[in-house]
């Protein structure tokens, strides 16, 4: 079942590919019409620019919803493969974490009926869908010692890996409220105020989730390491991630601080987590380099 897996995450990809192509032609894509009109010296033909039409946001959402299930359907084909949580190597992570992305969005796009969501979000999970297959091998492998605990590896890693989703769709409406500046730059794109409204909504939810798959971590490190806490490079950088978005929440009930000063904490929050997931785990040694 382990390579029916793969092939779910292949198509899995690939509708996120198409969605976030179709995404692209809905919100920022043009068409030429070309129409007769009559003047006084004849007939000239007139050229206009229009937006694409409604077919482009319904596919794109449709497109969107396929790649969710079929994502999904790969993580439980997975589990079932593997008897444990599909999340327990890099090739792994990234796919969930690429999943979780278009889960979270599709969440929010219906709840705020937003169909701009996946503009930012299907790019985001198709880059990491495309390192997770160029960069590691979908082989199943045995699990390490420190790992062969399923449950805290289930309760831990889902709260990182979910928070981390979440904060990623908050980062992503983040960086469009800067593009669209306080005014509406971009017709298409959601209204400045909707941006700022998402993000907000996102990191209330990522922020407490973020704190409780940090709590799982330092339980499960006593665990396996005989300590709560040792300043590991990744337990450290998760936590950094956490304190910036406590940075936000507060800056959001400042008058002053609200706006774009707070959507650049979020941005950060995001780099923070990048930096966490890559540079820490290929570049800085740690406890957490099974992860690789």
């Amino acid at each position: 079942m382990a390579e029916v897996s793969v092939v779910l995450f292949w198509i899995g990809a690939a509708l996120t590919a198409a969605a976030t192509v179709a995404h692209g032609v809905a919100t920022f894509g043009v068409r030429t019409v070309r129409r007769a009109a009559a003047t006084n010296a004849g007939t000239v033909t007139v050229t206009d620019r229009q937006e694409p039409g409604s077919f482009w946001t319904g596919l794109a959402s449709f497109l969107t919803y396929a790649a969710a299930a079929a994502l999904v359907a790969m993580l439980v084909v997975r589990t079932i493969a593997t008897g444990r949580p599909p999340y327990a190597n890099m090739f792994e992570y990234l796919t969930a974490f690429g999943a979780g992305i278009i889960i979270v969005a599709v969440i929010y796009e219906r709840r705020m009926r937003q169909a701009r969501v996946g503009a930012f979000a299907m790019p985001l999970a198709l880059v990491l869908f495309l390192v997770a297959d160029l960069a590691f091998s979908s082989e199943v492998r045995p699990l390490v010692p420190a790992l062969q605990n399923n449950r805290l590896l289930a309760l831990h890693v889902a709260a990182m890996l979910l928070s981390y989703s979440i904060i990623a769709v908050a980062g992503g409406a983040a960086i469009l409220y800067l593009v669209q500046g306080e005014g509406q730059r971009f017709a298409r794109l959601p209204r400045p105020e909707v941006l700022q409204d998402l993000t907000h909504r996102a990191v209330m939810a990522g922020f407490p989730l973020l704190g409780l798959g940090i709590a799982l971590g330092a339980y499960w490190g006593n665990i396996a390491w005989g300590r709560y806490w040792g300043w590991d490079p990744k337990e450290t950088t998760a936590l950094i991630s956490w304190l910036v978005l406590a940075g936000y929440l507060h800056a959001h009930s400042l008058a002053r601080w609200r706006g774009r000063r707070a959507a650049w904490l979020v941005v950060l929050a995001l780099a923070v987590i990048v930096f966490n997931i890559f540079v820490v785990n290929f570049v800085i040694a740690g406890l957490h380099s099974y992860a690789r």
